[in-house]
């Protein structure tokens, strides 16, 4: 039998919102959206309001303490929460973390494409690059944002089958996006471009590939094609998100040293997004490994790699299989995610950590640079970076 006590104590240890509560947190994010949304959808705006400058000229992209959030009807969610990292040219940055870590988040605020009205960009910068000139994307207005994305900065989406239209050929959809950022060639000229695409990303019969829907072809091809529209107006920046989930090993390590090859030819960067540490291993050359909408360590993949700092970073690499070592079952971070609507004021991966002490009650670590291009969040660090300091 239960005791009616035990459950009364229980209910009240949920801490469930009350019908007042959520209509008031709903109220409130409906006047949050709607003023982000008046922003976003401003027309006739001076770009000296957008304009922008480096902070280091050989960068395509800088992340300055971005704040993203969703506002939903239980509270807001801080998806990103204060990034800040580079994307060097001609360079491939690797953005790793567990689901939820704010990975796709980041990229979807750089290419404005958020579930709108619910996530915004609140505060921060996104400069970027142009080659001519520099904007802040998170000031940008949405009718200047689409002759940016696609031309400037494109994207490769986790699952092509999604993202091509079922209902039209591939010659369609490819001569779409090149006729909307070069509305003086012609058709000759678009089908022609068309298939020079296909061919790069080492399509065989392309003419016959350009008549066919995206049902006819194989994971492998549909993804080819993705990677044909991103690149179909030689951007500055490719953004890859999980671009070889879907598709079996020997496929993949096709996909990558063709996004590889193509990124020399064109001269672009890559922003890759993924879980998986041997994709990062072979193509990044620096790593950005988030946690919980924050960026917990950041370096070169050989600091990284050879010389993982935060326990989280730690944590992934043991949770890595390898081939030279046998172990009867793999290792797991303890623990869980905390609530992204109610976050702690402590580091957040304290409640899993290993190494934890008494510091780590405090308040969110900051960053410590461990070299010129290293750097990590966790208070294990901070006696050695006050050291250095000193001396």
């Amino acid at each position: 039998m239960i005791n009616k006590k035990d459950s009364k104590k229980k209910i009240k240890r949920a801490n469930y919102l009350s019908a007042s509560q959520s209509l008031n947190i709903a109220r409130h994010n409906r006047k949050m959206m709607r003023h982000f949304e008046k922003r976003n959808n401003r027309k006739n705006v001076p770009e000296s309001e957008y304009l922008a400058e480096m902070k280091k000229p050989g960068n395509v992209v800088e992340f300055d303490d971005l704040h993203t959030y969703f506002f939903t009807d239980a509270g807001t969610v801080k998806a990103v929460d204060g990034v800040s990292f580079d994307v060097p040219l001609g360079k491939t940055v690797g953005v790793v973390g567990e689901s939820g870590c704010g990975k796709s988040v980041t990229s979807l605020s750089l290419m404005q494409i958020l579930q709108r009205p619910i996530g915004q960009i609140v505060s921060g910068s996104i400069r970027f690059d142009t080659g001519s000139k520099v904007y802040d994307i998170a000031k940008m207005p949405s009718e200047k944002m689409q002759k940016i994305r696609g031309n400037n900065i494109s994207m490769i989406f986790q699952e092509p089958m999604t993202s091509l239209n079922p209902v039209f050929r591939i010659g369609t959809q490819v001569d779409e996006i090149i006729k909307l950022h070069n509305p003086e060639m012609d058709k000759e000229e678009i089908k022609a471009r068309t298939i020079e695409m296909l061919e790069m990303v080492s399509i065989a019969n392309c003419e016959g590939v350009y008549r066919m829907y995206p049902h006819e072809l194989s994971g492998g091809m549909r993804q080819r094609v993705m990677i044909a529209m991103s690149l179909a107006c030689s951007p500055r920046l490719i953004i890859a998100d999980e671009p070889t989930t879907a598709l079996d090993v020997t496929i993949q390590a096709q996909i990558l040293d063709l996004l590889r090859n193509l990124k020399d030819k064109i001269n672009s960067s890559i922003m890759l997004i993924t879980h998986d540490l041997g994709v990062i291993a072979e193509m990044a050359d620096y790593v950005v490994v988030m946690y919980a909408g924050r960026i917990v360590e950041k370096g070169t993949a050989n600091e990284i790699f050879n010389h993982p700092s935060h326990p989280y970073t730690i944590g992934l690499m043991a949770s890595k299989p390898s081939v030279n070592k046998r172990v009867e079952r793999l290792y797991s971070i303890p623990g869980k995610v905390p609530n992204p609507i109610n976050m702690p004021d402590y580091c957040y991966f304290r409640d899993r950590c290993e190494k934890r002490f008494g510091r780590c009650d405090g308040p969110y670590p900051n960053e410590y640079n461990l070299s010129p291009t290293h750097s990590t969040h966790c208070y294990l660090y901070a006696d050695d970076q006050e050291e250095r300091q000193d001396g």
